[in-house]
């Protein structure tokens, strides 16, 4: 399935849909009227687990077509917002996980240009994430190295504690597209939060795909664009360690729950690593794309 969050008018309250067909089909309506509740939100449809998303992709699958009056909205009449509008926790950030990526980081930015031997995290708190179209601020008192990474980003769907590597895709709810946004001059004494973990630099959808749509993550082609000129273009199976190593890392020590997210690391390209390095500024238009999942597309404002 594809799942959306999204408000069918712009003062309305956010709402859970699947988009089947060109249209988004407001779950907990095609729920009622079928006879088979389901969750306005979400992370609530998340925490019903695995069996949630069977049942509901072959009731969708019935129904196809022939939907219950009220239920099914063209997609292009909705307003997108972050598919986890506001996740519980904060989001879990992968550095320097592409092998180019470490070199170009080595060459600009106070990072080794030796290879991580283990997962590099940090972490981006709740209020990072904007939805599809949202703006993404410039503070040009803050920062003047304003930068783009396009990722991949997992979804946890069960809770995961020491999980090994060969199980851990059993706890995937399913991906996204996250563009992991940093001001390069704002780390701090090797500390990256402030950097990484401004208001709107999260950008977050446009929606989930489950798990059984994309039963390997390290086949996905990702790329990102700023004014239409491509910056990064690159596969996911050139992570440094790929999905199931980093929830395996991560849980040995943090527990990993429902609704969780991981952003897993960027490919080269980014702003820091050309020659001259390049930035972001108020009247750019980043777009980021991951294969199998979408695109996003996000205005630079000034604040």
């Amino acid at each position: 399935m594809r799942l959306v969050t999204y408000r069918p008018e712009v003062c309305a309250a956010a709402r859970l849909g699947a988009i089947v067909d060109g249209a988004v089909i407001d779950l907990a309506r095609f729920g009622a009227t079928t006879g088979h509740p389901l969750p306005a939100s979400m992370l609530e449809f998340i925490d019903l687990g695995p069996q949630a998303v069977l049942s509901t992709s072959s009731l969708l699958d019935e129904h196809r077509g022939k939907w219950p009056v009220g239920v099914a909205v063209p997609v292009q009449n909705v307003n997108l917002l972050a598919p986890i509008p506001r996740p519980r926790k904060n989001i879990f950030g992968i550095g320097l996980n592409y092998v180019e990526h470490v070199s170009e980081s080595s060459r600009t930015l106070d990072t080794s240009k030796d290879l991580p031997k283990e997962p590099v995290i940090f972490s981006k708190p709740p209020t990072t994430v904007i939805g599809p179209g949202d703006a993404i601020e410039h503070n040009r008192e803050i920062t003047q190295q304003l930068d783009w990474e396009v990722e991949l980003a997992v979804i946890i769907g069960t809770r995961a504690k020491g999980v090994s590597e060969t199980d851990a895709l059993q706890y995937v709810f399913g991906y996204s597209v996250m563009i992991d946004i940093s001001a390069r001059d704002c780390r701090r004494a090797g500390q990256w939060i402030y950097s990484k973990g401004q208001d709107t630099f999260a950008p977050f959808g446009p929606c989930i795909v489950t798990v059984d749509e994309i039963p390997d993550p390290q086949t996905l082609n990702l790329s990102l664009t700023v004014n239409g000129v491509m910056k990064q273009s690159s596969n996911t199976r050139h992570m440094l360690f790929n999905v199931p190593a980093l929830i395996a890392d991560i849980s040995k020590a943090i527990t990993l729950e429902p609704g969780d997210i991981i952003a897993t690391g960027t490919p080269e390209g980014v702003g820091a690593g050309r020659n001259p390095q390049e930035w972001l500024w108020p009247g750019d238009v980043v777009c980021a794309q991951v294969e199998s999942i979408g695109e996003l597309r996000h205005p630079v404002v000034a604040v």
